[in-house]
């Protein structure tokens, strides 16, 4: 998430707790070193992430055995490297780690996408029958920018959030941008012609997330505090609306003084609604959205804007009992919505049966690994959530601050923690690193 100085007054009073669970979580690393790894086997209940390690990115997969417990099944290269910041985002690299939607795969689950942050590529792998991966023909494939954090799928139509914040690269060669492409039926990537949007320097762009109602994909940048919108033309091309701050409204009064950072996005299943982190607000925005024609046109009709989708409208937001609410994500329902806290290491669960008034019901701190929890992805049969938590701290401990909460999801789409998470992945990383993205198969 954010950096150390945003989270450090409000993550203090758990470093005296952590030191009494090292050794326990110590022992935990080492049973799972004791572990063979499995056979592939069957496709399901496979987990994905990469290490974005800088020695070589890879995507680790894991098996749940239907209780909870993960087990390594294996690692595939993914042909670059990641991003590590020693400086754990002192500024003005504040957004480094601010990534989501890094590791994501297609609707047929036939390929998945990932980023190579380090290497300013995308990697795309073919899924075999037993879950174990294939780089297609070519890959990885230049990302059109530097530092790409995040994938969205629309169809055949993949955009790519280019941050532009590894402390490796020259920051100004390429401004920071949002950027699509073709994909073929092979898996190649085919850049776009003329659809790159580009955004101002340190602006930090963190996700490009596709709307699920119309053509549209939505777009946040963490440190420039700005929320955008693109509509999709009919060859790909990513057309911007107006970008737009968090409403004053949201942080009022002292917080007024403070960065409105928006971290975070994700839309209802089958209503325009889009839903965003307002982090250090501590509160969870609702937006509607028009969904305009589909088909981008030309021209202008008679309100001005040709009917074009995209145009965002602040409903209310509501408050989250956690600290530093960033990522997001709902149920196929639409009926819960899921958020992490990045700073006091917990989930918050929201009743959405009434989707503009979304409530709160569960507010649940997860088991405490010196990390930070991060992306989220529900299994498909909506039992398990699993949550990536990141090394984003200097006290954070290597071998376990990087790692796989598991929460089991009850009838009430309340959480609890399954025995023996989080799965700590530091034995199977090399070198400094701090993991990012996750997609269950």
């Amino acid at each position: 998430m954010m950096s150390s100085e945003l989270g450090s007054s409000t993550r203090s009073g758990h470093i005296p707790q952590r030191r009494w669970l090292v050794p326990v979580i110590a022992l935990a690393v080492a049973i799972v070193l004791w572990t063979p790894a499995l056979s592939w086997g069957s496709p399901d209940d496979l987990v994905y992430v990469e290490s974005n390690s800088i020695a070589g990115n890879s995507i680790l997969a894991f098996r749940n055995d239907g209780s909870g417990m993960l087990s390594f099944i294996g690692s595939t290269p993914a042909g670059g490297k990641g991003v590590f910041d020693p400086t754990f985002a002192l500024p003005p690299r504040s957004g480094t780690f601010d990534t989501d939607q890094s590791v994501q795969i297609s609707s047929d689950r036939r390929l998945l996408f990932a980023v190579n942050s380090g290497s300013n590529s995308v990697a795309v792998f073919h899924i075999y029958n037993d879950g174990s991966l294939q780089a297609v023909l070519d890959s990885p494939f230049p990302s059109g920018g530097s530092q790409p954090v995040s994938i969205g799928l629309k169809g055949d139509v993949l955009a790519v959030a280019n941050k532009d914040q590894d402390p490796k690269q020259n920051p100004f060669v390429v401004l920071p941008n949002y950027t699509s492409f073709r994909v073929g039926d092979d898996g190649g990537l085919t850049p776009v012609p003329g659809s790159t949007v580009s955004v101002a320097y340190f602006s930090s762009p963190s996700q490009a997330l596709p709307a699920s109602v119309g053509g549209l994909f939505f777009g946040v940048d963490t440190l420039g505090a700005l929320l955008h919108s693109f509509r999709i033309d009919e060859d790909g091309r990513l057309l911007q609306n107006p970008p737009i701050a968090a409403p004053n409204s949201v942080y009022a009064g002292a917080l007024s003084f403070g960065p409105h950072y928006i971290i975070g996005l994700q839309t209802h299943p089958t209503l325009p609604i889009l839903y965003a982190g307002f982090t250090l607000a501590n509160k969870l925005g609702v937006y509607h959205y028009s969904v305009g024609r589909g088909r981008e046109e030309e021209g202008d009709g008679e309100n001005g804007d040709g009917g074009r989708g995209g145009k965002l409208s602040f409903v209310r937001a509501v408050a989250n009992s956690g600290n530093g609410i960033c990522w997001i994500l709902l149920n196929r329902a639409g009926t819960r919505i899921y958020t992490v806290n990045t700073f006091d290491n917990s989930v918050s669960v929201y009743d959405s049966t009434d989707p503009l008034n979304p409530t709160e019901i569960q507010h649940l701190h997860m088991v405490d690994n010196t990390g930070g929890p991060s992306s989220l992805a529900l299994d498909h049969s909506e039992q398990f959530l699993y949550v990536v938590s990141q090394r984003l701290e200097p006290f954070s401990i290597p071998a376990i601050s990087n790692a796989i909460h598991v929460l089991k999801v009850g009838p009430d789409g309340k959480l609890s923690e399954a025995a023996g998470s989080p799965t700590p992945l530091g034995p199977f990383i090399n070198g400094d690193t701090t993991v990012q993205g996750i997609a269950v198969n």
